[in-house]
């Protein structure tokens, strides 16, 4: 399958490498094609990676992953055209971050009765978006290992088809899926995302992830 990834951050580059490893064809889309942690990243994914810009990025894939910082989001929607995003899968890794004052712990931008996921499905109202990957950091997203097993990754969306496609992709990742419903669920994972960062600064430690227990 190819997969279009808008961001060449750390979430974005870890997902990429992801779906390269999984043996989909990966375009990852920059506001700059000559981006310097774009080149990096072609670089050492091989032949299924490839760099572009954002409209490109978003045109070359079948599923797109929006993996930007919160502030630059809905300027990388627009450069990618939602033209080129309709009737496409968008998985929604980003979280609407803050941050008074300059630090950490940040504060969310939207919340209640309003979310990202919301947001951009909004801005794309033609594309089907997914909340996930939201809650857990970077290092963990592909082939989390954790004594407890396998950790839960909680997705949400309005279209159950494209639900399916990204939970097969979370499971060959190696999670557990929680599918908790419609995009309106964002509202609940995304502050998710501060419990996360919260709990690593006081215990120093980033290699953390949620997970629900059933009692048998």
């Amino acid at each position: 399958m190819k997969i279009g990834v808008l961001g060449t951050g750390d979430v974005g580059q870890k997902l990429g490498s992801g779906f390269v490893s999984l043996g989909h064809d990966v375009e990852m889309g920059s506001r700059d094609a000559h981006n310097k942690n774009l080149k990096a990243w072609v670089a050492a994914n091989g032949e299924h990676a490839s760099g572009g810009t954002f409209a490109e990025a978003a045109k070359f894939g079948e599923v797109v992953v929006l993996a930007t910082s919160w502030s630059g989001t809905e300027n990388a929607l627009k450069l990618a055209g939602p033209e080129n995003l309709a009737g496409k899968i968008v998985v929604d890794a980003t979280n609407p971050l803050i941050f008074p004052g300059g630090a950490p712990p940040p504060q969310l931008a939207l919340g209640w009765n309003d979310s990202a996921g919301e947001q951009v499905q909004r801005w794309l109202p033609a594309a089907k978006v997914v909340k996930c990957f939201n809650t857990v950091g970077n290092a963990l997203m592909v082939h989390p290992e954790l004594p407890g097993g396998p950790p839960d990754m909680f997705i949400a969306g309005n279209d159950e088809a494209a639900k399916n496609v990204v939970a097969g992709f979370v499971k060959q990742f190696g999670w557990s899926v929680v599918d908790v419903g419609s995009i309106e669920g964002a509202r609940l994972l995304e502050p998710l995302s501060i419990l996360w960062v919260v709990y690593g600064m006081r215990n120093h430690s980033w290699e953390h992830a949620f997970k629900i227990l059933h009692k048998t």
